[in-house]
């Protein structure tokens, strides 16, 4: 007979399937949007590469802003396992910060994104389809914004790789549980 009860051992040790896909997708998307927008320098201004690489980066851009509100959702409604054993509080708070500031980055890069190409009145794409301007037409705007965004894309740098270094601090010096619980499940 097949056992189908939860594995409790398993819900409170490790994030559930759907939070350790979403986090993983997401690392992978960001890292494709900003590989998109690196690449695009080897290119020069007007060719095809160089504006298929932008288009790619508005796109899944555009992706991470959808899918940061699952992520959302899904974390709502899940608790976090905890961390055995218990880091000090002051790095529950850096941790706390450090991933309110990475969903700060995956929602307002996004829409920042967006506002620029809206006010520099240009189309929106998004996997075919040509999503409505946000606002009107501002070059100036756009111009002003558009630094911004570079500015904070800069910092995002930054944040993912504190998270990335924090993760393996706690895995490798630390040695608690912090990384082993958003890794995909090897039962």
């Amino acid at each position: 007979m097949v056992d189908v009860k939860p594995n409790k051992v398993h819900q409170n040790t490790h994030y559930r399937a759907a939070s350790v896909a979403l986090h993983w997708l997401m690392l992978l998307l960001i890292a494709a949007v900003y590989a998109c927008i690196e690449l695009r320098e080897l290119y020069p201004k007007g060719s095809d590469p160089r504006e298929g690489l932008k288009h790619w980066h508005f796109m899944l851009g555009l992706l991470v802003f959808v899918l940061v509100w699952i992520r959302l959702i899904v974390r709502g409604f899940s608790n976090a396992p905890a961390i055995i054993p218990q880091p000090p509080v002051w790095q529950r708070l850096l941790a706390k910060s450090t991933h309110i500031a990475l969903y700060g980055l995956m929602i307002f890069m996004p829409l920042a994104g967006w506002v620029i190409l809206s006010a520099a009145g240009k189309d929106i794409p998004f996997f075919g389809l040509s999503l409505p301007p946000l606002i009107g037409e501002n070059k100036e705007l756009a111009g002003f914004i558009k630094g911004i965004h570079e500015t904070v894309g800069l910092i995002g740098y930054f944040l993912i790789g504190l998270h990335a270094c924090g993760a393996l601090f706690h895995h490798y010096f630390l040695r608690d549980n912090t990384l082993l619980r958003i890794l995909p499940n090897r039962n």
